[in-house]
């Protein structure tokens, strides 16, 4: 899998960079402001997916101790 939340997690970062930059001309934030809307509301929808993916991983091993987290939300340790 390409992508993961840890990428997620940049990408909403830098959308907030973006917004929070002090020279950004009235035409241009406003432009930001649509793109960081379409932002959140495409990362909504990835954080329920990992939650439904979670909640049902949970379900299937009945303790709610989850030994191998689904692939999806994998997170990379770096040293």
């Amino acid at each position: 899998m390409k992508n993961k939340l840890i990428d997620l997690n940049n990408h909403l970062f830098a959308q907030l960079e973006r917004l929070s930059e002090e020279d950004i001309s009235e035409e241009d934030l406003k432009k930001e402001i649509s793109r960081t809307k379409a932002v959140t509301g495409v990362s909504k929808q990835i954080i329920e997916n990992g939650r439904l993916v979670l909640d049902g991983q949970r379900a299937a091993q009945g303790d709610g101790l989850i030994p191998d987290l689904p692939e999806m939300l994998q997170v990379e340790h770096k040293p």
